[in-house]
């Protein structure tokens, strides 16, 4: 998933525009007008770093003469020291811009080195670490493409182009059946999962025709028993608070995927450092 140029830009206006607000007064009173400077942000801690194009355009919305270097690449493991990215350009602008493009840095590159610690978990057993819809409003599809760079692989991007029926809609149809067969009929062009808790949900589903049954809060040995009786009838994704030291136990049991949540909703920001010097 990947933003298109214009609206990233608008992304970062309303970010710089919460922050900056009409002036940066700090800066502005301890600057000199016309004043110089190289920025530079560094990576201090391992990880995966996500998030150069938003963090370039904030300091691009501020300075638009702003030179920028890219001194390392993204969707790689790194180890600090790295050096990540250089910018050139008017002091005040590169001050003002500096919590910004920080910020969509730190927040994105976290969840990508988080994907990479889930993936890296799993790796062997062939099973997928996808991502959910629990992202922070309004910056989903920065957030989805931080997982896609840390080797995670993107679930529904919305409520749009995938039908997953959960527990409320199955109450709600009358029954797991009831569910996915008016699904089915509806939207047959759109890929179709149900989550099912139960032995008796998963025989539910398999007999109105789901192809993908999400597993919802089983333990291993469920899981297990679940893929066993299942036996290739349908793709099955494991989902519920299944935790970085959790994952490999859950991804031997033979399931096809692990969806985290945790990769938007509880990433921890990647740890970088901004150092400007002044130009003569």
């Amino acid at each position: 998933m990947s933003l298109g140029s214009h609206t990233l830009e608008q992304v970062v206006l309303r970010a710089l525009a919460e922050d900056v607000g009409d002036i940066d007064v700090t800066s502005e009173a301890t600057v000199p007008a016309g004043t110089r400077a190289v920025a530079t942000i560094t990576q201090k801690a391992p990880g995966v770093v996500f998030g150069l194009d938003a963090a370039e355009a904030a300091f691009v919305a501020l300075d638009p003469d702003v030179t920028l270097e890219r001194l390392g690449p993204e969707g790689q493991w790194r180890e600090p020291p790295a050096p990540m990215l250089r910018a050139t350009g008017d002091a005040r602008a590169l001050l003002a811009a500096e919590r910004t493009a920080l910020n969509f840095l730190q927040r994105l590159s976290g969840i990508a080195t988080l994907t990479a610690r889930c993936v890296q978990a799993v790796r062997g057993t062939g099973v997928q670490i996808l991502d959910t819809r629990k992202t922070t409003p309004g910056l989903r599809t920065l957030e989805k493409a931080a997982v896609a760079a840390g080797g995670g692989v993107n679930h529904r991007a919305g409520l749009y182009d995938m039908v997953l029926i959960k527990e409320n809609h199955v109450a709600l149809a009358g029954g797991v059946g009831a569910a996915v067969r008016a699904a089915a009929a509806a939207f047959p062009e759109l890929a179709l999962e149900v989550e099912c808790s139960t032995r008796a949900d998963v025989d539910e589903a398999l007999a109105a025709g789901a192809q993908r049954i999400l597993l919802d809060n089983m333990n291993p040995a469920e899981l297990r028993a679940t893929v066993a009786h299942v036996a290739g009838r349908a793709r099955l994704e494991a989902s519920g608070g299944i935790g970085l030291d959790a994952l490999r136990e859950h991804a031997q049991t033979g399931v096809d995927c692990i969806s985290v949540g945790a990769l938007t909703h509880s990433a921890p920001a990647l740890d970088l450092s901004l150092l400007l010097e002044a130009l003569p």
